[in-house]
């Protein structure tokens, strides 16, 4: 049972967060909708590849301090 939390909440979080990007790219795109639409897509490209590069960060920063404090990270 303990093994699918995790599977679970991080399935959950990417829904999430998917469909929160989603959402907030829609309503700044249909805001924009007299506007440039290529700078729209431009923003929202922009604001995905931020939030992968932090993400990426976030999970190497874990990495490290784990290895750092004498975690065991090896897979099974």
């Amino acid at each position: 049972m303990m093994d699918w939390i995790p599977v679970v909440f991080v399935t959950f979080k990417v829904l999430v967060l998917g469909a929160g990007m989603y959402f907030a790219i829609k309503w700044h795109y249909d805001k924009a909708e007299n506007g440039d639409r290529g700078a729209v897509l431009r923003t929202g490209g922009k604001m995905a590849a931020v939030f992968v590069l932090s993400l990426l960060c976030v999970v190497i920063f874990a990495f490290f301090l784990g290895r750092m404090l004498g975690l065991d990270l090896s897979f099974p």
